[in-house]
């Protein structure tokens, strides 16, 4: 009965095979699919420290970067100080109507910010003043820089 047994045992060898193939590919397969790793964010998270290395940097005369910051819900957040200007002196109806018209074109059209854009990330723009104090934020979601995306 040994011709039995060998065969007995190449059926279990080939049971035992497949069984850890198709393991492999179920465990690949699930990890693939409910699992993914979060890549974005990482690129976002490297993004900022990239960013962060050369903060803080004056934009202009008034403004100064303090740093960029990876946020969950693939937001993207820069944090600015305006260096001359304390909360009071700072009318935000004019401030939105004349920078953040910019700030969405630039969002809109920038070359470096077309991995955001096509990631459909929400970038945030806070502005302190300069004591500190916090002033405004500028949130540029995605239905307002697509559609007319250059890039």
């Amino acid at each position: 009965m040994e011709p039995a047994d060998k065969s007995a045992q190449k059926k279990k060898m080939l049971g035992m095979v497949f069984g850890i193939i198709a393991f492999g590919i179920a465990s690949f397969a699930v990890q693939t699919l409910f699992f993914k790793a979060p890549t974005f964010d990482k690129a976002m998270m490297k993004a900022a420290s990239e960013l962060n290395k050369t903060c803080p940097i004056m934009v202009d005369s008034d403004t100064r970067l303090d740093n960029a910051v990876a946020m969950p819900n693939n937001t993207f957040q820069y944090n600015y100080t305006l260096v001359n200007l304390e909360k009071g002196e700072v009318n935000i109806d004019t401030v939105r109507k004349y920078i953040e018209p910019s700030i969405v074109n630039n969002v809109r059209t920038n070359p470096q910010l077309k991995s955001f854009r096509d990631n459909k990330v929400t970038m945030n723009y806070n502005y302190r003043d300069k004591n500190g104090e916090f002033v405004m934020e500028m949130k540029v979601t995605p239905d307002m820089y697509s559609g007319n995306d250059e890039n």
